[in-house]
C-alpha cells in the first residue's frame, strides 16, 4: 500500500490504478509537472520506470511495450514541447490500434486558458489522434477517468488515450477507491454469422484470408491457424502484420504490404471470396484501393473487425461480423470441413508457391548482399527473436526476405513512421530479455531516435542495431526520382560516423561492407552482452530488392 491508509496524494493514486491494472513499466521523460507521480513510482518496486531521451521514444517504447505484451503501454510526458514530442508514439498507436495510455502534465488548473507557460489544450492537440483525450480537473474523479482510460484503449479496435493531468491536482489529497482491473471487452459473432461464412466458403472455389489488425494472442493466432489450414485457405498477412501467421505454414501466401509480390497482387483481384479477420483493408494492403475497389468490391467479402463503425466504413461486405480475434478464433477455430476440391487445392498450391518463389534472395549490385543478410538471419535466430524497425526502403528487404514465425516476433509501424525500429527494440529486449532483439534501421531512420542508444545501454538493454547505411533518405530519392528524373534535391545525406557514434553511448559497433564478413560480426554482437550496432553499407543506386 501507498501512503495513509484512508488517503492518497492523486500522483500516489495514479500509480495505485496503475498497479491494479496489471502496469509493470511505465516510459517517460520526467517533468516537473507530474513530480508526485514519480515520487510515487519511487516507492513501487514492483513497476519499473524507464527513463528515455525523448518523449517520442519514450511513447514508441511504450506503444511497442503494449505490442508484444498484449497489455497497454502506458507514457508520461511532461506539458508544451514534451507531450508534442510524444505525438509521434501517439499517431503509430492510433494507426496500428495498440493500447497506449498517454499521461500529460499539465499547468495548474487555476492558470487554464490564459497561455500559461507550456500550455497545451490536450483535447485540441490529440483529439484527432486519441480514442479518448481529456484534462482531468477533479482529483476524485481520478479512478473513474483512469479505469476509463484502461477500458476504452482496450476495448472495440484498441489504441491511444490521452489524459491531461494538472499539476495541483496531483499534491491533492483524495479518499482511497478499491478499484478491480478495467476490463477489454471482448466481442462475439453471433451463431447465425457464423453459418453465413461456412455458407460463403462452401460456395467459393478461390478464397483468401488476409489476417492483420491487434488483439491477437498465441492461444488466438493457433486457432485461426488451425481453421485456414483445416478448410485450405491460403492466408496473407495484411503490411506488417506477418507475425499473425505462421510463414512457414503452407498457407502462408506473403504479406500484402510496400513493394507486394505482383503473383500475390494477382491471387487477391482474382479471388472470389476475401475473408479479412482483424484488419481494415487500409490503402496499403489493397494497393491503394485497386485490388479490393471500393465501395463494393468484385471479390465477396467477409469483413470480421472489433469495431462496428469500421464494418462498412470504406467497404460494404456480404458478411459483416463484429467480433475481437479471440471471440472470432474461439467460434471458428474447431470447425471441420468437407474435403477440398481439385480446384481448391491447386488454388492454395499456386498461392504458396508464389510465396516461395517471392521469398529467394535476389542479387544486387555490389559487394553486400542485403538480401541474403535477412535469409540468414531468418535460419540463425530462433522463432521467437524480435524484428523492429522504422520505415525506408531498406524495410522491403527485411519484410520480404525474412520468415516470422513466432507471434510478436515483428514490431513494425504500419503507420510508416520513421525512428521507431529502436525504442521498440528496447522495449521488446527490457520485456523479455531472454529473446534476441534486433533492430533494422536505414541511416536517416536511425539518427531520428538514436539517442536511445543512450537508454538501451543505461537499463542493459542488449539489442542489436543493423544500421543500412545509404548515405540518403532512400524512399523518398526513389520515388523522386521517378516523378522527377534528374532532379534529385534534398534527398542526400552526409551521416556522422557510425561506430564513433555507438560506441560514445557505450555501445559495440562493427563496419559490415562484404556480405561474408556479416555471419562473424553478428555472432559478435550477439556474444557482446552490451548494445551493439553493425553498420552495413550499401551503394546508394540500390533502392529495392
Amino acid at each position: 500500500m501507498i501512503g495513509n491508509p484512508e488517503t492518497l496524494t492523486g500522483g500516489q493514486a495514479i500509480v495505485e490504478l496503475l498497479r491494479r491494472n496489471g502496469v509493470d513499466r511505465v516510459f517517460t521523460v520526467p517533468g516537473e509537472s507530474f513530480l508526485p507521480v514519480l515520487d510515487a513510482l519511487h516507492d513501487a518496486p514492483d513497476i519499473e520506470l524507464v527513463v528515455c531521451r525523448q518523449e517520442g521514444g519514450a511513447s514508441m517504447m511504450a506503444e511497442a511495450h503494449a505490442k508484444i505484451t498484449g497489455r497497454p503501454g502506458v507514457c508520461f510526458a511532461t506539458r508544451g514541447p514534451g507531450s508534442a514530442n510524444a505525438l509521434a508514439g501517439l499517431h503509430v498507436a492510433s494507426q496500428d490500434s495498440t493500447p497506449l495510455l498517454v499521461f500529460v502534465g499539465q499547468v495548474p488548473r487555476g492558470f487554464q486558458e490564459r497561455e500559461a507557460w507550456q500550455e497545451v489544450n490536450v483535447k485540441a492537440l490529440f483529439g484527432s489522434v486519441a480514442k479518448w483525450a481529456s484534462d482531468i480537473q477533479e482529483a476524485e474523479r481520478l479512478p473513474e477517468y483512469v479505469s476509463r482510460a484502461f477500458a476504452t484503449a482496450q476495448s472495440g479496435r484498441k489504441g491511444p488515450v490521452v489524459m491531461g493531468l494538472p499539476e495541483d491536482l496531483l499534491y491533492q489529497q483524495l479518499n482511497r477507491v478499491e478499484l478491480e482491473r478495467s476490463p477489454g471487452v471482448q466481442s462475439y459473432p453471433a451463431p447465425r454469422d457464423v453459418l453465413s461464412l461456412l455458407a460463403l466458403m462452401a460456395e467459393a472455389r478461390r478464397p483468401l484470408a488476409i489476417f492483420g489488425g491487434s488483439g491477437w494472442t498465441p492461444e488466438s493466432r493457433q486457432q485461426l491457424q488451425h481453421f485456414a489450414e483445416i478448410h485450405g485457405l491460403p492466408v496473407v498477412t495484411a503490411f506488417r502484420r506477418q507475425d499473425r501467421f505462421d510463414n512457414g505454414s503452407p498457407n502462408y501466401a506473403g504479406d500484402a504490404g510496400l513493394g507486394m509480390n505482383p503473383q500475390l497482387a494477382e491471387l487477391i483481384k482474382e479471388a472470389d471470396l476475401l475473408i479479412a479477420v482483424g484488419t481494415r483493408l487500409g490503402d496499403i494492403a489493397t494497393r491503394h484501393y485497386e485490388l479490393v475497389e471500393v465501395p463494393r468490391p468484385r471479390q465477396q467479402l467477409i469483413h470480421v473487425h472489433p469495431e462496428a463503425e469500421e464494418l462498412g466504413r470504406v467497404y460494404q461486405p456480404d458478411l459483416a461480423i463484429c467480433a475481437g480475434i479471440q471471440g472470432f478464433a474461439d467460434a471458428v477455430g474447431s470447425l471441420t470441413r468437407p474435403p477440398l476440391t481439385a480446384e481448391r487445392e491447386s488454388w492454395l498450391d499456386r498461392a504458396r508457391q508464389a510465396y516461395l518463389d517471392w521469398s529467394k534472395p535476389t542479387e544486387s549490385p555490389g559487394p553486400l548482399q542485403l538480401g541474403e543478410i535477412v535469409k540468414w538471419l531468418g535460419n540463425r535466430l530462433p522463432p521467437n527473436a524480435v524484428i523492429s524497425n522504422g520505415a525506408g526502403n531498406y524495410t522491403l528487404w527485411v519484410h520480404r526476405f525474412y520468415p516470422f514465425r513466432a507471434l510478436g516476433s515483428q514490431l513494425a509501424p504500419t503507420s510508416g513512421s520513421m525512428g521507431y525500429g529502436l525504442p521498440a527494440a528496447i522495449a521488446a529486449k527490457l520485456a523479455n530479455p531472454e529473446r534476441p532483439a534486433v533492430c533494422f534501421a536505414g541511416d536517416g531512420c536511425f539518427l531520428m531516435t538514436c539517442q536511445e542508444l543512450a537508454t538501451a545501454v543505461q537499463y542493459k538493454a542488449n539489442v542489436i542495431v543493423i544500421v543500412v547505411n545509404n548515405g540518403s533518405y532512400g524512399s523518398i530519392r526513389m520515388h523522386q526520382d521517378k516523378q522527377y528524373p534528374g532532379r534529385r534535391y534534398g534527398t542526400d545525406l552526409i551521416n556522422p560516423d557510425m561506430l564513433r557514434l555507438a560506441e560514445a553511448f557505450g555501445a559495440g559497433a562493427a563496419r559490415v561492407e562484404q556480405t561474408e564478413q556479416f555471419a562473424e560480426v553478428f555472432e559478435q554482437a550477439l556474444a557482446a552482452n552490451r548494445p551493439f550496432l553493425i553498420e552495413l553499407i550499401i551503394d546508394p543506386a540500390i533502392l529495392r530488392p
